[in-house]
């Protein structure tokens, strides 16, 4: 029975350390249908998600799957300290409890009291070893506490740096496509002249971004249950809306931007991919469609009166459906487990935002400036009139 108890205590630890190596120092995939971690997740990120579905405030609701990341992260390292500290107590307790202890009777709590204080190094030395050997692994728990607690330090920074470099993206999208970001609303905001260098900039932005995301999200995916700090705004929302704008690029927009978005939605393709393998998600296609043949034919022509140079054929429409079959089932899957909305192809309730109003004042201001420049073509002494008018802003 002894040897039973030492060897269910040193897999205990041994289950937790590696474990702990998988999650938080191996800088890839981690695997394993049983380790702690994986198990650790599908047994609270449920519960979470049934719980919360109860509230009705869509904001409340949003703000409570927010705390989970961050606290499944401190409840995740009380489970790896639990199981150490119960691992080395069973050892403890199969060599007979070798301890002097003037409080409690030789036990299992005497154990358990003695390997907690070891791991978190307090030392109060109110309980202490009988014999060498219980001395050297008195020794070697404390050590192990230790470094464990400089491992978990040094996790912190790196989580919070991959999620703040993921975010910075995903609000600079904002103005850029709208929110929540759509494909229609980045190509419109990309129509005017000369846009196709900025759009191609853009994509080329995205897709190292998507591949910073796959990098860092495969190695810690903690990472996916972190949400953006607005409602509106995900990461999985981001991704999907350039892997629409890219996919329609491809198959029904002129220019040579269409190129760096074939590049773009292979690594955004590979991220969506990756990321709903991580949690065993096979692609769910059974969901509504986003884009049916009648919101296709909206948003082409949104995009025509845009000014985008689009390519209508007969076939644009099923080179497009090709091309959302690729990644539109993983998107769906991720979405529905994480519950993170997708985002529509065409804003679904358009409004005002700040582009708009930016965009109106620098639409009266290039009005005043080419008032001026025909004045002065004219008449220059009109110019200074023209310019001191009450009714222009600038």
């Amino acid at each position: 029975m002894q040897i039973v108890t030492m060897l269910a205590g040193i897999a205990c630890i041994l289950a937790v350390l590696l474990d702990a190596f998988k999650t938080i120092i191996l800088p890839r995939r981690a695997t394993g249908r049983f380790r702690i971690t994986r198990i650790f997740y599908i047994l609270t990120w449920k519960p979470w998600v049934f719980l919360t579905r109860q509230l009705h405030d869509p904001r409340q609701r949003e703000s409570v799957f927010s705390y989970y990341g961050p606290l499944s992260l401190i409840f995740l390292l009380i489970v790896w300290a639990a199981g150490m500290i119960f691992g080395f107590a069973l050892i403890f307790y199969s060599l007979g409890s070798p301890f002097n202890d003037a409080m409690l009777k030789h036990g299992f709590r005497s154990d358990l009291y003695v390997s907690g204080t070891t791991i978190f190094t307090l030392g109060l030395g109110d309980v202490t070893p009988s014999n060498v050997w219980t001395r050297a692994l008195t020794i070697l728990e404390a050590g192990t506490g230790f470094g464990f607690l400089a491992v978990v330090m040094g996790y912190f920074p790196v989580l919070y740096g991959a999620f703040s470099r993921r975010e910075v993206s995903i609000a600079l999208l904002d103005a850029r496509a709208g929110s929540p970001p759509t494909a229609a609303e980045l190509l419109r905001r990309h129509s005017y002249e000369g846009a196709e260098n900025a759009l191609s900039l853009l994509l080329v932005e995205w897709e190292r971004w998507s591949a910073e995301l796959l990098e860092s999200h495969i190695s810690y995916p903690l990472l996916c249950y972190f949400r953006s700090q607005h409602t509106n705004q995900s990461w999985i929302s981001a991704l999907t809306a350039i892997l629409d704008t890219s996919a329609l690029l491809i198959a029904g927009v002129r220019g040579h931007e269409a190129r760096q978005a074939q590049l773009t939605f292979a690594i955004a393709r590979h991220a969506m991919v990756d990321l709903a393998q991580i949690f065993s998600l096979a692609p769910l296609n059974q969901a509504a469609d986003r884009l049916p043949l009648q919101r296709y034919e909206e948003l082409y022509s949104l995009l025509c009166q845009s000014g985008v140079s689009v390519c209508r054929d007969g076939h644009s429409f099923e080179r497009l459906r090709d091309m959302r079959a690729m990644y539109e089932g993983y998107a769906e899957a991720l979405s529905a487990y994480l519950r993170m909305p997708l985002p529509p192809w065409i804003p679904a309730n358009p409004h005002k935002d700040n582009w708009l109003t930016v965009a109106k004042v620098r639409a009266k201001t290039e009005a005043a400036n080419s008032n001026a420049e025909a004045v002065q073509v004219n008449d220059p002494a009109e110019v200074s009139a023209l310019l001191i008018e009450p009714h222009h802003d600038f």
